[in-house]
């Protein structure tokens, strides 16, 4: 599995959806799951990004879907980085 980092941020509709039904978040996790992306960690963030999650998914492909999926709902964009621990990275550039 490939780890994703994917940071997101809120427009004004999925604000006011996730004020008004907080437990959304919990729902748009389940529905990632559904197609066969893991949801490792996720933190709520102050700044430029609403949300920080850390996703495992088959490859990239997959992650391209959720990443497409979600934007398109028009709630909310999203930035998503290919992570590689570091370890891997230091074994790879030997």
């Amino acid at each position: 599995m490939a780890t994703f980092l994917m940071l997101s941020t809120l427009g004004p509709d999925g604000a006011a959806r996730l004020r008004d039904h907080p437990e959304r978040l919990l729902e748009v996790n389940s529905e990632v799951e559904s197609m066969g992306v893991k949801v490792v960690a996720q933190w709520a963030l102050l700044g430029a990004y609403d949300f920080a999650t850390v996703l495992e998914a088959p490859d990239e492909r997959i992650m391209a879907r959720v990443a497409v999926t979600l934007g398109s709902r028009g709630t909310l964009k999203t930035l998503t980085l290919s992570a590689i621990p570091v370890e891997e990275f230091i074994n790879n550039l030997k």
